[in-house]
């Protein structure tokens, strides 16, 4: 009988001793992993008693249309709202005058560019001597000429300034055009006015300046046609005079293929003002020399 009391109490006392052991391990463990841990990198991480963030519900292909549609409407709303502004584009002289009705030149046109050209160049002193008067203009072409039927308007003794023409390295006539090409035109027009009269033309184009100088030496000229920057040139080396001019005829109403008058073409509207500045100006306001915008 003491035999079966010690095995019962082996069984029963022995075995809660080794079920407490389970149980403070079990416990342990179970403290252990509540407690945050720290990886390698220093950083703890978050026990199992955190609470774990919630992942974001994915929107359904629906609800992302409409979205998208919402955003849409209100891109649209804002550029009606504010709509942009375009950019004007830039019109050239070209597509002003294309549009424009012609108009006969003006002694008031010439006068302006003149003062627009030296305002801030001249004294007010100087810019006065450059006004010019009504009665140094000639008849301006109503658009409804040719040369030689303005000229005969405008020069009704030319007969007889040709007469007494006699001195070289002048001219009494002279037409100022805005290139090489319309010289050539504007002497071919001039047949039937010219006569006899002996017509030179004066621009840069396969003629060099010493040439025409010789040229203007050699013979009695009545009339000039040429460029102003060639004219211009003539006159620095002492190869044109001005002295026996009379009338001096602008090309004025002519628009070349880009619709551009003489005065819209700039390197030509320079040389005109400057060679009218040369001597023009002055015979004008001495009364010996007449201006004409053909």
């Amino acid at each position: 009988m003491g035999d079966d009391l010690g095995d019962e109490w082996w069984n029963h006392g022995g075995n809660s001793d080794v079920s407490d052991k389970e149980e403070e391990v079990e416990e342990k463990k179970s403290l252990s992993e509540q407690q945050p841990t720290q990886t390698k990198t220093g950083k703890k991480r978050k026990g199992l008693t955190e609470p774990l963030a919630k992942a974001p519900k994915k929107k359904k292909a629906g609800q992302k249309e409409s979205i998208v549609v919402q955003e849409k409407e209100q891109d649209d709303a804002d550029k009606a709202a504010n709509p942009k502004k375009k950019r004007r584009k830039k019109k050239t002289i070209t597509d002003v005058l294309a549009v424009s009705e012609p108009k006969a030149g003006r002694p008031a046109d010439l006068q302006k560019t003149v003062i627009d050209y030296f305002s801030d160049k001249r004294s007010v002193i100087e810019m006065e001597e450059l006004k010019l008067k009504d009665s140094n203009f000639l008849t301006c072409n109503d658009l409804t000429h040719s040369l030689s039927s303005y000229l005969k308007e405008v020069c009704p003794k030319w007969a007889k300034v040709q007469k007494q023409h006699t001195e070289k390295n002048s001219v009494p006539l002279l037409i100022v055009c805005s290139s090489a090409l319309r010289t050539i035109e504007l002497i071919k027009q001039l047949t039937t006015f010219k006569g006899d009269a002996k017509v030179m033309k004066l621009f840069a184009k396969h003629i060099k300046v010493e040439e025409q100088v010789k040229l203007l030496q050699k013979g009695i000229t009545h009339i000039g046609v040429g460029t102003p920057a060639r004219l211009q040139a003539l006159i620095e080396k002492e190869g044109l005079s001005l002295q026996s001019l009379t009338h001096l005829v602008l090309d004025w109403n002519w628009r070349d293929v880009k619709y551009r008058r003489m005065a819209d073409i700039p390197e030509v509207k320079v040389d005109l003002l400057k060679l009218l500045d040369t001597g023009a100006l002055k015979g004008c306001r001495e009364g010996k020399v007449k201006i004409g915008l053909f």
